[in-house]
């Protein structure tokens, strides 16, 4: 089937008046009071009489938000059809919403959601119009992880901004309100309504593998300043943001997505370290906060994942801490919350525990089909999914969709990528890069005395849809402030006649910068920066994800932390080198000794200049 109203030119605006109003008419005249459906936002009352029209099979799919293959609602990729029939057993977006009346969606770029700006705002048009024109049809609350740094769904032309330990490093609230109301202004345009940032986690352990530089840092004061700031910027803009993962990944060195951590912390521990972005967020008035899959037994212990532990999330999230906005599960395809139990016990736990929203089942039809059997054998009561249901439809409210579901081409064009946003994201990039070190004042580099540059190190794969590789990104900003400057990919394990070649090639420059990422005490990194050292040319590290890297490069005369490999961040990297820019940052995070991990080497709030 072709969507002839959004679809069919692939590039066409917001569907016609005739057509909104006739897709939601059963939504408006549900909502219709004295007045007209955009004259005021549905009160509780009007939302109540809502989920009292409701079947129970649609209450169930209230409580879903499912990812969905393709860039188009009706008429998607056969490739990614092929993937909905397999996974889901749907051929779209929009069947997916007739089968399962689910009342979210997430965009991943995987799932090809993502292409370009204009191609997002037909797919949410195309997603609402198939939902709003079902029997009782509702808006859709469509989310994604847009956190920005080296977690973003929607790449360039949109803005791309720094970050969360970047942005912790410039230290600056007002650098993180007007991230979230750029970055929400720019969602809302394409139709996503809910984002899932900011990071609440407070980072204190440098092994942390999924969580790092995805966090402001180490101190929860400072962490807590930035992610209330955040959500407001983004809810400023209309669009949900999202603390998580509660109650805090900061401490793991298990990641969930493939195991199941503990965090040892005790309950007073917790109480300083790891709740107090919570409470920030939520005295912010925060819209949603996802789960951990992650077990606390100074919380909980029962050996249960945070996001099945009614302790956490019905004692302490909604009753200690007075949260009453919608709580939405981490994805239920992440190993830390399959451990313990089977895919079709998991929702109707989360559901128990205190969940509004289960985030991305594995198998949806096993998962909708275990909450619809639990509530008519009794196990979980039409009321307990009618105080959800009602969170939700709270939140799509607030959010406007009942009011204006639909965005426009024009819209887009107005918000996404506009040059004033891009500089923006450049602006608040220059105050989050970190001078380490800085041996005889080599930076800046001077081009009349390192006309020629080298640039090595690691290129992981661009994140975010931004333009890489990261020594290609570095090598054109040099060339862009006056240097001549050349790449040279050397990869995050680079053998020896890799190494060899870069040292042939350091010698014919006169200077080298070198990005690493994330070196260990055996990396082949480590290795290729000591020999470029020996070479005698001067050698500036830039460390392009964690900034530990510098506690094992200690040859070096010259280390800068970036924090990410976004061009955002590059570009303010490769202007800091050449002198443009001061470097303004201060380390979020403490770096310890290589050889001493119970020694600080650089403290929080460490942070060179010139």
């Amino acid at each position: 089937m072709h969507d002839t109203g959004t679809e069919s030119t692939g590039n066409t605006a917001q569907p016609s008046r005739r057509t909104v109003l006739a897709a939601t008419a059963g939504v408006t005249a549900a909502l219709a009071a004295a007045g007209p459906a955009h004259a005021a936002a549905p009160d509780d009352s009007r939302l109540r009489a809502l989920v009292s029209r409701m079947t129970l099979e649609e209450k169930v799919g209230q409580l879903f938000v499912m990812r969905v293959y393709g860039h188009s609602a009706t008429a998607p990729d056969q490739a990614d059809i092929d993937a909905n029939l397999k996974e889901i057993g749907v051929r779209t977006a929009a069947e997916l919403v007739a089968r399962y009346r689910v009342g979210g969606i997430i965009y991943f770029t995987w799932a090809h959601n993502t292409r370009d700006p204009h191609q997002i705002a037909e797919l949410s048009n195309g997603i609402q119009k198939a939902s709003l024109e079902l029997p009782r049809g509702l808006p859709v609350l469509i989310s994604t992880d847009q956190e920005h740094g080296i977690v973003s769904r929607v790449g360039e032309p949109a803005t791309l901004f720094p970050g969360a330990m970047a942005v912790g490093a410039g230290g600056s609230r007002s650098d993180a309100r007007t991230l979230g109301r750029i970055a929400g202004a720019e969602l809302r345009a394409m139709g996503i309504r809910q984002d899932y940032s900011p990071v609440a986690d407070v980072n204190v352990n440098p092994a942390n593998p999924v969580i790092g530089v995805r966090s402001f840092g180490a101190a929860p004061r400072a962490v807590s300043a930035l992610v209330a700031a955040e959500v407001a910027g983004y809810q400023g803009s209309g669009v949900a943001a999202t603390a998580k993962h509660f109650p805090g990944h900061g401490d793991t060195n298990v990641d969930s997505h493939t195991g199941f951590p503990t965090i040892t912390h005790s309950r007073e521990l917790w109480e300083k370290l790891d709740a107090p972005p919570f409470k920030a967020a939520i005295a912010a008035g925060i819209d949603s906060i996802m789960t951990a899959h992650l077990m606390v037994p100074a919380l909980d212990d029962s050996g249960d994942p945070a996001t099945l532990s009614r302790p956490i999330l019905t004692g302490i999230l909604r009753e200690r801490l007075g949260y009453d906005g919608v709580v939405v599960t981490d994805s239920l395809g992440m190993e830390g919350v399959r451990t313990k139990y089977g895919d079709a016990r998991v929702p109707v736990l989360a559901l128990k525990a205190g969940v509004d929203q289960l985030l991305n089942p594995p198998d949806l039809d096993l998962a909708w089909n275990a909450v619809l059997t639990a509530v008519r054998e009794g196990e979980l009561t039409e009321a307990r999914l009618d105080a959800s249901i009602l969170r939700v439809l709270r939140l799509k409210s607030k959010l406007g969709l009942f009011r204006s579901p639909y965005v426009t081409r024009a819209g887009v064009d107005r918000a996404v990528g506009t040059r004033a946003h891009r500089a923006a994201a450049d602006r608040i990039a220059e105050r989050t890069t970190t001078l380490l070190v800085n041996e005889g004042r080599l930076l800046p580099l001077s081009r009349r005395r390192h006309p020629e540059v080298l640039v090595v190190g690691a290129d992981p794969a661009s994140p975010s849809g931004t333009t890489g590789p990261p020594t290609g990104v570095l090598a054109g900003a040099l060339n862009e402030l006056g240097f001549t400057a050349t790449a040279l990919s050397t990869g995050t394990a680079p053998s020896a006649a890799t190494i060899a070649k870069a040292v042939a090639a350091a010698r014919e420059a006169d200077a080298v910068v070198a990005a690493t990422y994330n070196v260990t005490a055996s990396s082949s990194q480590k290795t290729l920066v000591e020999q470029l050292v020996a070479t005698g040319r001067p050698v500036v590290a830039v460390a392009i994800r964690n900034p530990y890297d510098v506690a094992r490069l200690p040859s070096v005369r010259a280390c800068l932390a970036a924090y990410s490999w976004t061009d955002v961040e590059l570009r303010a990297a490769a202007r800091v080198i050449a002198g443009r820019v001061r470097p303004r940052g201060k380390l979020p995070v403490p770096v310890q000794r290589a050889d001493d991990p119970e020694q600080v080497l650089y403290p929080i709030g460490y942070g060179l200049s010139y």
